[in-house]
């Protein structure tokens, strides 16, 4: 691991916690999906490509420039150019955001096939209201072009539904971008147990919904926030069988 600052230390244990906890949870995809962290000198962070989230470690991320040069590579597995194409163009259009995750879950895509989208059901969802974007599918991420239209389609936005592909979230650090994406996968849950009723839906006034998005981002920019609640899903992982 070439981590010569405390900081890119820090930054690669927090990135190889939220690959583990994703796979905790069930909302990883084989080895497909990613998240990558920022490095200063426009340089990211993001997984070897052929070692399941469970595997990943802070010694064996990859770090690559934003022309998708591979700088070091301690696996030697390379990186899923898909991946490549969704950070570097986020990474590149947004310098506010320090972690873009993606991930392909069940819940996730199936709403991401409604022509409806997420709707404002329940508390979770509502920290979404207004504040959530949509990016057409244009086939496997493998085309640079795609790059542009990612950016434009995200906006100031910090998360996203990619049409009949998956989820999409960032955030100024690794622990408030795993947060929203574990609050989305439940919304997009909640949403279709509902569904699965067969009841009429209650949805959230316009009103209400913007007064709880707002609650949520005071909280997440608050002294604690999800600094706090981020510290309490790293101690799910304390005495795991692997170092991070």
């Amino acid at each position: 691991m070439n981590a010569t600052t405390s900081e890119e230390r820090d930054l690669r244990q927090n990135l190889a916690a939220a690959y583990r906890l994703i796979a905790l949870d069930g909302m990883d995809d084989g080895i497909d999906t990613h998240i990558s962290a920022r490095l200063s000198g426009e340089r990211f962070l993001l997984n070897a490509y052929g070692l399941r989230f469970a595997e990943v470690r802070a010694d064996n991320l990859v770090t690559v420039d934003a022309d998708g040069k591979v700088l070091d590579d301690p696996t030697g597995l390379g990186i899923n150019p898909a991946g490549f194409t969704i950070h570097s163009a986020l990474h590149a259009a947004r310098p506010d955001v320090n972690c873009v995750m993606h991930c392909h879950t069940v819940a996730g895509v199936a709403i991401s096939c409604l022509e409806e989208g997420l709707l404002p059901l329940n508390q979770w969802a509502l920290q979404f209201h207004d504040r959530l974007a949509y990016h057409d599918f244009e086939g496997i991420a493998l085309e640079l072009d795609e790059r542009e239209r990612l950016a434009e389609d995200l906006g100031d936005h910090a998360a996203m539904i990619l049409r009949q592909h998956g989820l999409l979230t960032c955030g100024r650090s690794v622990g408030e971008a795993f947060l929203r994406m574990r609050n989305l996968e439940r919304s997009c849950q909640t949403q279709l147990a509902a569904q699965a009723t067969g009841q009429p839906l209650r949805l959230a006034s316009p009103t209400m919904a913007e007064h709880v998005a707002q609650q949520f981002d005071a909280w997440a920019t608050g002294p604690a926030g999800s600094d706090r609640a981020w510290q309490a899903e790293l101690r799910r992982l304390s005495g795991a069988d692997d170092s991070l």
